[in-house]
């Protein structure tokens, strides 16, 4: 008869409850690292949308102390100028407009109306050219038949700087030597013309003697403040919400291994 097998409980430990190795808390590996890209993700875009945000402040304020400045001559801002510190600036030029090289920019809007903004180039006595924004005009009822808009030879522009958009949107390629733009580029300008236009455009508010007949009520710019402050919270609300879900997971797993 073959021995029997010792029993993993003694008789000695008969009656007593088995004692169960304590359990370890750890936490997912996984979720913790899914919980950090979140939050650092949803930081790093709330702080782009402050930042946006500062430098749309930065524009406003700039605005703002430009409708009280006095106008400044143009001819007096070296080639050199920090132009983007001037946007918004009254500013004076007198010269001469070069009309065979004025353009129309297409799709602009007035009073519900379909238009183009004339531009036309203005030289300066030092030789330097700046694109006029003389105002907008009604397009023709065939667009084949451009509007009538014939610049006034030598004058004196009163108007404030506006810095032209880098980046645009263009629905198909662009001729370089069509009156009919899309995008007002002085860059793009300056390359099909040869000549040597400044980064800055002077949008004009006077009426030159003639009126034109041009319409220049150039709108306040939506800075757009708010917005980035909105998308800002947003962004830091989800971060937090991210951190709060994967503390309330780890409190929950905590309880359960006690």
């Amino acid at each position: 008869m073959r021995p029997s097998m010792p029993n993993s409980l003694s008789t000695a430990d008969e009656g007593r409850p088995a004692v169960l190795p304590a359990r370890r808390f750890r936490p997912r590996l996984v979720l913790t690292l899914a919980a950090i890209a979140a939050v650092a993700t949803c930081v790093a875009a709330g702080n782009w949308q402050r930042d946006r945000m500062h430098a749309k402040e930065s524009l406003r304020r700039q605005y703002d102390a430009a409708a009280t400045a006095a106008p400044v001559a143009l001819a007096s801002l070296p080639a050199a100028t920090d132009w983007p510190s001037l946007r918004y600036r009254p500013v004076v030029a007198t010269g001469t407009y070069l009309a065979d090289r004025q353009i129309f920019i297409d799709n602009k809007v007035a009073a519900g109306r379909a238009g183009f903004h004339v531009v036309t180039p203005l030289s300066l006595a030092d030789g330097r050219v700046v694109l006029v924004n003389r105002g907008w005009i009604a397009q023709k009822s065939s667009r084949a038949t451009l509007p009538e808009a014939p610049p006034p030879g030598a004058a004196t522009v009163q108007g404030r700087i506006a810095i032209p958009a880098a980046g645009y949107l263009e629905l198909k390629p662009e001729s370089a030597s069509g009156s009919i733009r899309q995008n007002l580029d002085p860059t793009r300008f300056a390359a099909a013309t040869g000549l040597a236009v400044l980064p800055a455009v002077i949008e004009a508010t006077v009426a030159p003697v003639p009126d034109d007949g041009l319409l220049r009520d150039w709108p306040a710019p939506d800075f757009g403040i708010e917005k980035h402050r909105i998308y800002m919270l947003q962004w830091y609300a989800l971060a937090a919400l991210a951190a709060g879900l994967w503390l309330f997971s780890f409190a929950r797993r905590w309880r359960r291994a006690r």
